[in-house]
């Protein structure tokens, strides 16, 4: 499967769309990592915790992409977007992309 964040693949041409992919992925940080994150933000450095979790999120997340775009007969997503957020203390990763068919030129 071809993943990219362009809106094209060189020497391939769209065949065909399949529409919008989408995930989204909820994750609840725990109390220790949230304790490390005050003390990181008291005397400064990064949270390895916090970071583990926004990479483990974004791993599902494409994976889920992936997984439905393969699942629509595609062979690439295109235009993949990532956004990031938080709700009540918990890490929120959405990824959207175009499923789409691909031809070599």
């Amino acid at each position: 499967m071809v993943t990219t964040t362009t809106n094209s693949v060189e020497g391939y041409k769209i065949a065909g769309y399949f529409g919008l992919v989408g995930a989204e992925v909820v994750n609840g940080v725990n109390f220790t990592k949230d304790f490390g994150a005050g003390i990181r933000n008291f005397i400064g450095g990064r949270n390895a915790g916090y970071e583990k979790e926004i990479l483990k999120a974004k791993e599902e997340a494409y994976n889920e992409i992936v997984s439905r775009a393969s699942q629509m007969g595609a062979d690439a997503v295109i235009g993949i977007q990532t956004n990031f957020e938080t709700l009540n203390q918990m890490l929120v990763v959405t990824m959207d992309g175009t499923a789409v068919k691909l031809e070599r030129i």
